[in-house]
């Protein structure tokens, strides 16, 4: 079985309401297992996940981690995306990601109503998610500004090139321009992952490279063009991914939180250690076996 992962702004009150509960779950108010999650994206595993070809391989593991574990709270659940080059009020909206107070002098801590499934989120034994927009909610953030950082648009990005060496730059624009498009949390890499946000930034992203894949039929690990791999560990196919392979030292950090990928009912891959490599494969278009995953808008087929 897939599970197909939607544009967060068109989810049902339905789905909304289960992937927020079953991420609450996962929170349970800073004691449940969302911390190793928080754990895995600080500045001690930048070098793995930041910065080289391995940051679209390494954040698609991630993503798929915790949609596992949201699914073993809710089976259901798959994780919604944020499309950052369109307007998506829902997302911003009170009963989903909600907003801070209007005035800035009241600080960016956002405001869950009561009741709410993430009203007691926590990490770091802070309770609730600093985040303000430098933007309108009620359309997207800028995709044009001269002299500043700009999201680019879906049809900017597919087209930076059909080679991998082209495409990785999405990781300077749009993705870097999606997080600064806010202050708080989602604006730096040490503390990104403590706002829900993230996962749907992120989400995103993911969401772009397999689109891309699709479009150029980018599967496949012997083609050059699929992927460009780099010099350092965590950057080159077979190198298994930190911190699922649990190795620390020698070039990874210090620490390896959460433990092995989680494995599916319905699937074996990527594997408890996977490799970069094997993230590139994500439909089974090469191998007949899907990683359990795939997107609203990008065909799922395995010819």
């Amino acid at each position: 079985m897939v599970r197909i992962r939607k544009d967060a702004q068109t989810l049902t009150e339905a789905e909304r309401d289960r992937f927020l509960v079953a991420l609450a779950r996962l929170n349970d108010a800073g004691a449940g297992p969302f911390r190793a999650f928080r754990d895995m994206h600080t500045n001690l595993s930048s070098r793995e996940a930041h910065g080289g070809p391995g940051f679209m391989p390494w954040h698609r593991s991630y993503l798929l981690d915790l949609e596992r574990e949201l699914q073993a709270v809710d089976p259901s659940v798959a994780l919604p995306y944020w499309r950052f080059d369109k307007p998506a009020p829902n997302i911003f909206d009170p009963h989903f990601l909600s907003m801070p107070a209007a005035s800035p002098t009241a600080g960016d801590l956002v405001r869950f109503p009561p009741g709410h499934p993430l009203e007691h989120w926590s990490t770091d034994s802070f309770t609730g998610v600093m985040r303000r927009p430098n933007f309108d909610v009620s359309g997207a953030p800028p995709t044009r500004r001269a002299g500043r950082a700009y999201v680019l648009t879906e049809r900017e990005t597919l087209d930076l090139g059909p080679t991998f060496g082209q495409l990785r730059s999405m990781e300077s624009a749009p993705h870097g321009p999606a997080h600064v498009s806010f202050s708080g949390f989602i604006s730096s890499i040490p503390t990104a992952a403590k706002d829900p946000l993230f996962f749907l930034l992120h989400g995103n992203v993911d969401r772009l490279w397999a689109k891309w894949q699709w479009a150029n039929r980018r599967f496949d690990t012997a083609d050059p063009d699929a992927f460009q791999a780099g010099g350092s560990l965590g950057h080159r196919l077979p190198d298994t991914m930190w911190p699922w392979n649990g190795v620390t030292g020698g070039g990874r950090p210090p620490t390896a939180p959460g433990g092995p990928l989680r494995d599916s009912p319905v699937t074996s891959l990527p594997g408890p250690k996977p490799t970069v490599g094997a993230m590139l494969d994500y439909l089974g278009v090469r191998s007949g076996r899907d990683q359990g995953f795939a997107y609203d808008d990008v065909p799922f087929e395995a010819a």
